[in-house]
């Protein structure tokens, strides 16, 4: 299993939009992420970046997902830059496999 967190912002082409395009744009991620979820891949959550939290990231919107396999997590990148998504938003991503607060500790020992 692979977890994997988008982070980002809305780019001027997307605030050049009318309201009627973004919800068309938006409209059709709709079958795209339910053909995933069918897939095993589970959304953990999306969300808004708080404005008021310590050394924020700056990045305004985030998703958390899980992916049963690295290959899945790649499709789905695959996936995001076919619809077009970086045209609209800057992201980065973080990906990695699920690990305790001992194990990735124990990395940063071992650095």
């Amino acid at each position: 299993m692979k977890y994997y967190i988008e982070a980002w912002n809305a780019k001027q082409a997307w605030l050049d939009l009318d309201q009627q395009q973004r919800g068309e744009y938006i409209s059709q991620l709709g079958p795209a992420i339910q053909q995933l979820t069918e897939q095993g891949v589970e959304i953990i959550t999306w969300g808004v970046n708080d404005p008021d939290t310590d050394k924020r990231l700056p990045f305004d919107f985030f998703a958390v997902w899980t992916f049963p396999s690295d290959e899945m997590a790649k499709s789905f990148e695959g996936l995001v830059e076919a619809a077009g998504w970086h045209n609209y938003f800057d992201q980065q991503n973080m990906k990695g496999d699920p690990a305790g607060p001992q194990d990735v500790l124990g990395k940063l020992i071992g650095l």
